[in-house]
């Protein structure tokens, strides 16, 4: 394992931040571009398993300090690390940490303010949103240094088609936030000054929800993408037969039919 430079160790890689149901989990590398070390990558899924178990919070955002949102795997600490086992454990402990995103209880926002290359545009794939800047760019670029962006491909695919997926992987070229936003990677762009007004309308929407509907939801959504129809249509019934009988469901068709708003029991 290489070094950690004196610089960085006096800081936390990682930040947290909860306020009102919301964590924010900053990613602190600012020097490095918020690249993806593998202390980084422990600290992001040490985090991310701790969330999983406090159901205080209804959402997370993963954000980057500095100029970028995270510009992929750190390049240095690989050269330093040259042996097929290292890169095995590595790239093993970077899809962890993306499959934990997607397997969180709670929906994960992405917050591109900057460049989101390689791992790091992978990373905003795997969130279950994602809001960014106008001046946000996005790119799977190791093509350029001869390495195929192989697992950043398994994310960047099943957010945009095919084709524009494979383009982005054997050129490396960037794409704009509003191309983004229209080959589904993103949801919303907005000017840099208006991101965090912009994630809170998302946040206060899910906050405002069912944390058990949208926590079986958001299982049921991703299994079901990796299903056959029919066996997609019978999970979703059991998970709708299941998400009926919560305490929530009938509070919140009650309040519907009273014309109140609903109390959520959170189960």
């Amino acid at each position: 394992m290489s070094a950690v430079p004196q610089a960085e160790a006096s800081q936390p890689l990682l930040l947290r931040q909860d306020e009102a149901g919301v964590t924010t989990l900053t990613l602190n590398r600012p020097a490095q571009f918020n690249s993806l070390s593998e202390e980084l990558l422990s600290e992001l899924q040490a985090a991310l398993d701790a969330v999983a178990k406090e159901p205080q919070i209804r959402a997370v955002v993963i954000a980057g300090a500095g100029k970028a949102f995270c510009s992929g795997h750190d390049l240095k600490q690989m050269r330093a690390n040259h042996s097929k086992e290292y890169m095995q454990k590595l790239f093993r402990q970077c899809g962890k940490v993306m499959m934990s995103v997607g397997s969180l209880p709670q929906p994960v926002i992405a917050r591109v303010h900057g460049i989101a290359t390689a791992a790091g545009c992978q990373l905003v794939a795997a969130c279950d949103l994602a809001v960014a800047s106008d001046v946000a760019r996005f790119a799977v670029s190791g093509i350029n240094v001869g390495l195929f962006c192989s697992t950043p491909a398994v994310a960047l695919s099943r957010n945009m088609g095919r084709k524009q997926a494979m383009e982005m992987l054997v050129t490396g070229d960037f794409i704009d936030a509003a191309e983004a936003q229209r080959r589904g990677m993103v949801n919303r762009v907005v000017p840099l000054d208006q991101l965090d007004a912009e994630i809170k309308k998302l946040t206060d929407s899910i906050c405002a929800k069912s944390a058990v509907a949208i926590s079986m939801g958001k299982q049921l959504f991703y299994k079901q993408l990796e299903m056959g129809v029919e066996g997609a249509y019978q999970l979703a019934a059991e998970t709708m037969a299941c998400n009926m009988m919560a305490a929530d469901a009938g509070e919140g068709i009650d309040a519907f039919m009273q014309k109140r708003k609903p109390e959520w029991r959170g189960c």
